[in-house]
């Protein structure tokens, strides 16, 4: 799978640490994530990639080549699940925020500059388009505190410095302890919580949100609620 890739491994933390400064002056500025990943994924993204081959799931999703994207763009589908499911509450988290599945595909162009497999495409526009999956199980919004606490807990599973450093860099920038208190508890959770990277979002969808939390042992984001009111 590796033979038929060529990807850039080196570290180049001042190109990361300027995307986060641009960043933090426009948090609109999705592009600008994906800049910070590439610049310091170094080698996690090779492990994380073998990780999920060596996942019975992981390894099922390669076979069946499935396509989340197309799963989370039939919004018909998405509104007609049962309420309480996954599936209907991300329906609703992005018509309240004004989202759709396409909206993270122009912006993560920073990653087209490698050749890689269509394995590594697939499991790469996986991690994307479960971005804002990850929003509604974690329970995290899209505000900038939101983003930051579901940085800290994602960063356990991925192992990206860039996650990390976004995360340093905002949490600098925090003026309220509470505020402070919620990122901490995010990257805490994130670290008990099952492994995102090889979920079975699709069969995942139907299913009571409440449930796959108890499941995947995400817990209740109490800091970052507290912080917020």
């Amino acid at each position: 799978m590796f033979a038929q890739s060529t990807i850039d491994t080196r570290l180049r933390p001042l190109e990361a640490v300027k995307a986060v400064r641009r960043l933090m002056a426009n948090p609109e500025a999705t592009e600008e994530v994906f800049v910070i990943l590439r610049a310091m994924r170094g080698r996690s993204g090779i492990a994380l990639f073998r990780r999920f081959t060596q996942s019975p799931m992981g390894a099922r999703i390669l076979n069946e080549k499935r396509s989340l994207f197309a799963t989370l763009s039939d919004t018909p589908a998405l509104a007609a699940l049962p309420e309480g499911s996954l599936g209907l509450a991300y329906h609703r988290f992005m018509a309240s925020e004004n989202l759709s599945a396409e909206g993270l595909v122009a912006p993560s162009q920073a990653y087209r500059d490698d050749v890689v497999s269509d394995d590594v495409a697939l499991f790469r526009d996986r991690m994307r388009d479960m971005h804002d999956l990850t929003h509604v199980l974690t329970g995290y919004g899209r505000d900038p505190l939101g983003e930051l606490c579901l940085l800290a807990f994602m960063y356990p599973h991925t192992g990206n410095l860039g996650m990390a450093l976004i995360v340093l860099m905002g949490f600098s920038k925090l003026d309220s302890k509470a505020a402070r208190r919620a990122v901490i508890e995010a990257w805490r959770h994130g670290r008990k919580a099952r492994w995102f990277a090889d979920m079975d979002w699709e069969a995942m969808l139907p299913e009571p949100l409440d449930v796959l939390r108890r499941c995947f042992n995400v817990v209740r984001p109490n800091a970052y609620y507290g912080a917020m009111a």
